[in-house]
């Protein structure tokens, strides 16, 4: 046999060999580093700060954009956010509060929604999910008879804004931090943004429907490497401020956590509220590791602001009632 043969001979050999044969870089599953009860280890602080939220802005079709496309992504975003000349959420828009913050990667694809399912990228709201939706927030918003008429986020300061805690634990443009801490029996999330605590439950049993704490009634189980939670006994009077939704009793979340690297969390939801949705939806988030520390956030239910946003109501009722009959005409 010529050498020529014998390279060729081999070379062929060695073809059948690598396509026969694991490949060193083959998608072997990451395993996430265990606790101390031997369960997939979720200790430490975490981060979703991103451009990307829940529902898809206007003028962005894609769920997944290119690199080269993010850019123009970016600032379509970041104009429905924050509109030029918008003065009446003084410090709102375009803030020092702000965080810098790009598209968010999940599953190594830009995204601009966390909605996956619907392809919309919209909740599927139902004409009266719409209707009471928007009777809600003018409830929320337009009553200024007492401080329990107040949102219960930006007002009262009783959960944090943005949906940051959830559930589903939306991602704020500021103190998007949460700090993880782990034991057999249960995991708290501590949020950064207005200090809450949420606690789930690992294995356990739900609570009688009529306790209903501020972020429900969390209970956990492991299915191989995701902590797989769902959450019943949600309020009805706790909307979830500056976020586009809220819970009706009988609605019902489940959420995965799942660390697909050293340094990255996978977070998928889903809600059924038959109530106000016409069918259940889906969405993923990617929540980044972190060596930040959580800071106080200083919000509080005697905070100045309602005491001001009550006191102008008042002001603006004196004035009115001391105006002459005609100028209400």
């Amino acid at each position: 046999m010529g050498g020529k043969t014998i390279a060729t001979a081999w070379l062929g050999f060695a073809v059948i060999m690598a396509l026969g044969l694991p490949q060193a870089s083959a998608a072997r599953p990451y395993r996430a580093p265990r606790d101390a009860y031997g369960a997939p280890d979720f200790n430490g602080v975490w981060n979703n700060n991103a451009l990307t939220r829940l529902q898809r802005a206007p003028g962005l079709v894609p769920l997944v954009v290119r690199p080269a496309e993010a850019a123009e992504a970016e600032r379509k975003l970041m104009a429905a956010y924050a509109p030029e000349g918008t003065s009446a959420n003084v410090g709102g828009t375009q803030s020092e509060w702000w965080d810098g913050a790009h598209l968010a990667r999940v599953d190594g694809e830009l995204r601009t929604s966390w909605l996956v399912d619907p392809d919309s990228g919209q909740l599927p709201y139902t004409a009266e999910g719409k209707r009471r939706a928007a009777t809600f927030a003018r409830a929320q918003l337009a009553s200024f008879d007492g401080p329990e008429a107040r949102p219960v986020a930006g007002d009262r300061c009783l959960l944090p804004s943005w949906g940051a805690m959830g559930p589903v634990m939306l991602n704020s443009p500021y103190n998007a931090n949460y700090r993880f801490v782990q034991t057999r029996d249960q995991i708290a999330i501590m949020a950064e943004n207005n200090d809450e605590l949420r606690i789930i439950r690992i294995g356990a049993a739900h609570l009688p429907a009529q306790i209903r704490p501020w972020t429900g009634d969390s209970i956990g189980r492991w299915e191989k490497d995701t902590l797989v939670v769902e959450t019943t006994n949600l309020r009805a009077d706790a909307p979830l401020s500056q976020a586009p939704f809220f819970f009706t009793p009988g609605a019902r979340v489940v959420e995965r956590f799942t660390r697909v690297s050293p340094t990255a969390l996978k977070y998928e939801f889903t809600v059924e509220d038959p109530n106000i949705f016409a069918r259940p939806w889906r969405a993923e988030m990617a929540f980044v590791a972190t060596n930040t520390p959580l800071y106080e956030f200083a919000c509080h239910e005697g905070n100045y602001a309602m005491t001001n946003v009550l006191a102008g109501a008042r002001a603006v009722e004196r004035t009115h009632a001391a105006a002459p009959a005609s100028a209400h005409d």
